[in-house]
């Protein structure tokens, strides 16, 4: 009973001093914490809100890009606008953005305080104590306990791990630890008390180069932006040996990287079915935002097995023909973003020519990014009469060069056992 008493004791005194820490965060750092908004000129109206906070006596706010990403595309639609503690508004400049990251910086003009956040040099201990600072729900600024819980896993772009809250309209608000300084950007939610930051060392990388970037556009920091993240993406890529693996009586590709998860699924159960079908799809779990019509950064293969005994090769083929046309683009895009896509029809064979396949290759140019593209690529093997393998994948945001060589690299890995 006293082991308990000391137990609840030591609870009571952890759960005090964490309410006391929180409030004196908030307390001490209120003035340099604001609600981003973006208005809409038309209306006059709130278009999206996040978080944000100053960085330092100039003036400057960190937020999340995704924030005010319609000024970054729109400027004449829209105007970026704060909120401090107080109620007070005023208006904001946009002076820099990271998509990869999701980060842009503010510049706040009038009424400059000195008060700013401090950003840590080391990151945090796993199972390290830390506060999410934010306007959920547009309620108004609150502190939010939660833990350290390391890097995000089996992720291209890092993220932390946060076991808190992170609500909508704490985008872009800081994560601190017990000393007051961030460690991280909220960033995103996956709900139950998981929520996602910006590691704070992608901030300090843009605030590094800051005053490269401020001297190009947007769109042009933007396209540079992507650029380089599609090479770093493919270049992983493609300096891993893909492994085969077993798909029904087929093959198909491995990429042996830990940022594509795959999963699959057949209809073996149910033994009257005139055709069997099984299908594994392989796709990275994260993307670039760039607008709410415009998304890129992604990979998704997909593999579909059909064999049938019962069924005659004409109405077999009339069968596995629709899941050839359905084939879409897995990446959201307007027709303001992007061109139709050009297709190339073929017959071709891989290397060692043990599969024969009809395939379509295409393509769609990036209005805004020039040398990016998506890629819909599918075959269809013709070379059995009962069965068949529909090999299919989409690339967004990749050059040509890139998407050469992941074409020649997956051509190779369907195959039959």
């Amino acid at each position: 009973m006293r082991l308990i008493a000391l137990l609840l004791c030591l609870l009571a005194s952890s759960v005090s001093y964490g309410a006391d820490k929180a409030q004196q965060i908030f307390h001490d750092l209120a003035p340099a914490l604001f609600q981003i908004r973006l208005i809409d000129k038309a209306t006059s109206e709130k278009s999206s809100i996040g978080s944000g906070f100053q960085i330092n006596e100039q003036g400057y706010i960190a937020t999340n890009y995704h924030v005010i990403a319609g000024f970054a595309q729109y400027p004449d639609k829209y105007i970026i606008e704060y909120e401090n503690h107080l109620g007070e508004k005023g208006l904001l400049k946009l002076k820099t953005v990271d998509v990869i990251n999701d980060l842009a910086i503010v510049l706040k003009q009038d009424n400059i305080v000195d008060t700013h956040f401090s950003l840590a040099q080391t990151p945090p201990s796993k199972g390290e104590k830390l506060y999410s600072l934010g306007n959920p729900h547009d309620l108004g600024m609150i502190v939010v306990p939660g833990t350290y819980n390391g890097l995000k896993k089996e992720s291209f772009n890092q993220r932390i791990h946060f076991t808190g809250s992170v609500n909508p309209g704490m985008s872009g608000g800081p994560v601190v630890n017990e000393f007051a300084q961030v460690v991280g950007i909220n960033v995103a939610s996956s709900g139950n008390q998981i929520g996602f930051l910006i590691p704070v060392d992608k901030l300090q990388s843009l605030v590094s180069s800051f005053s490269q970037q401020v001297k190009q556009t947007f769109t042009q920091q933007i396209a540079t932006q992507l650029h380089q993240y599609q090479r770093h993406l493919y270049s992983q890529l493609m300096d891993v040996a893909w492994q085969l693996k077993p798909f029904s009586s087929a093959l198909i590709a491995d990429t042996s990287v830990d940022f594509i998860r795959c999963w699959g699924d057949s209809n073996a159960q149910l033994v009257d079915e005139l055709m069997f079908k099984a299908v594994t799809n392989c796709q990275m779990e994260e993307y670039i935002y760039l607008s709410d019509t415009f998304s890129t950064g992604t990979i998704d293969m997909e593999f579909h097995y059909f064999e049938s005994k019962q069924l005659p090769s004409d109405r077999f083929y009339q069968i596995y023909q629709r899941y050839i046309n359905d084939a879409r683009a897995s990446n959201n895009a307007g027709k303001e973003d992007v061109t139709e896509f050009s297709c190339h029809h073929d017959i071709v064979t891989n290397n060692s020519e043990q599969i024969r396949n009809k395939a379509i290759y295409c393509v769609r140019g990036y209005r805004k990014y020039e040398g990016l593209y998506d890629i819909l690529y599918i075959s269809a093997s013709v070379d059995k009469q009962n069965k068949a393998i529909v090999g299919h994948y989409t690339l967004s945001g990749v050059d040509q060069q890139s998407a050469k060589a992941f074409n020649r690299k997956f051509m190779e890995a369907v195959t039959w056992n």
